[in-house]
């Protein structure tokens, strides 16, 4: 299978730039498989698709700041240093921007806080160790910035909100560099309502990684590697989603994160069985899900892993229509934009 049939072209202009102003207003295009109609809507009629059975299973990670801007000692010369994963207390994955070697030191804020580069591999890929303080975590979030994707450009960078709104309101557990953004879109108002409702919500926990803007780069889909990412199902969670599936009821996935974590975890062990690791599963057109019935997502990049992952659940074909559909109708793309319910 060719990545190049995942390809598409997309104007500037409907790569959103900023969140919408209320949370739940965003697009709505519901794509029903069966039948391939197409709905246009807003998201907080999503009610109107769910049913007082389904289940509705969102990934609870929280977008930590990851983006540190800081200054080579003695020169002064500048250096991002992007956290990736944190290894022991003051020892972290990171990358790196900026020309470095083992050993370098870099101040960030005026002076409040160093690190020393420990390892610099391919690809900007490193590790440093930051100097011990009574509270190093405080201090890292404190001069670090939400790591807003790759695409969006503002003359004005990170907004004061974007901590906010680059955050879903039910996140809970640090360790994302990027956010879940199907869940963007859901106001606690809206969550109420879909309790009222009578649905279930079940919390997961799945890191999302930097790999997830990286692009695919391999010519044949099949040999593409996926990075992994970290994982945890909870004993409650994965009990209330094996009673959902035993009652032959409706799993609704909010985001390819949560259908990630669960179809690799029901992959791995034949069953969702509680517990935590790295979910390292490849969705791709073929793909049998075991375990998924529908999908809330967002409108993905071209050629993009999360793009193969929607086209293996909706069908390549009607995704390509519904692609096409959301690009004349000024549907807006990416993390910031609107959202897509697969039926």
């Amino acid at each position: 299978m060719q990545v190049a049939d995942f390809d598409y072209t997309l104007p500037s202009e409907l790569i959103a730039q900023y969140p919408t102003e209320v949370r739940d207003r965003s697009r709505l295009m519901v794509v029903e498989r069966t039948s391939g109609k197409i709905t246009h809507t807003i998201f907080s009629r999503i009610l109107e698709w769910l049913t007082p059975s389904d289940t509705l299973v969102v990934n609870d990670t929280r977008v930590i700041p990851a983006r540190l801007y800081g200054r080579k000692l003695p020169s002064g010369g500048k250096v991002e240093v992007f956290l990736l994963r944190q290894r022991e207390e003051a020892i972290w994955e990171v990358l790196i921007g900026g020309k470095v070697r083992p050993g370098t030191l870099v101040e960030f804020g005026d002076g409040e806080l160093t690190c020393t580069i420990q390892e610099k591999g391919s690809a900007g890929k490193g590790v440093v160790v930051f100097e011990k303080q009574a509270d190093l975590k405080e201090t890292l979030y404190r001069l670090g910035q939400v790591p807003l994707p790759p695409y969006i450009h503002r003359a004005e960078g990170v907004l004061p909100g974007d901590h906010l709104r680059y955050q879903t309101v039910y996140a809970r557990h640090e360790g994302a560099v990027a956010a879940p953004t199907a869940g963007l879109h859901f106001s606690e108002q809206l969550l109420d309502a879909i309790r009222e409702k009578g649905i279930e919500i079940v919390t997961v926990t799945l890191h999302v990684g930097i790999g997830t803007f990286q692009p695919v780069k391999v010519e044949h889909v099949e040999e593409h590697q996926i990075m992994p990412e970290w994982y945890e199902l909870s004993e409650q969670a994965a009990e209330r989603l094996t009673q959902t599936i035993t009652h032959n009821r409706r799993i609704v996935c909010v985001g390819t994160t949560s259908t990630r974590l669960i179809e690799s975890v029901y992959a791995q062990h034949g069953a969702l069985a509680a517990g935590n690791g790295w979910a390292d599963i490849f969705i791709y057109p073929g793909f049998r899900f075991r375990v998924t019935n529908a999908l809330i997502t967002n409108f993905h990049l071209p050629k993009s892993s999360l793009l193969m992952l929607v086209s293996a659940f909706g069908g390549m074909e009607l995704m390509r229509k519904a692609y096409q559909e959301a690009i004349d109708q000024r549907y807006r793309f990416y993390s910031y934009g609107d959202a897509m319910l697969i039926l």
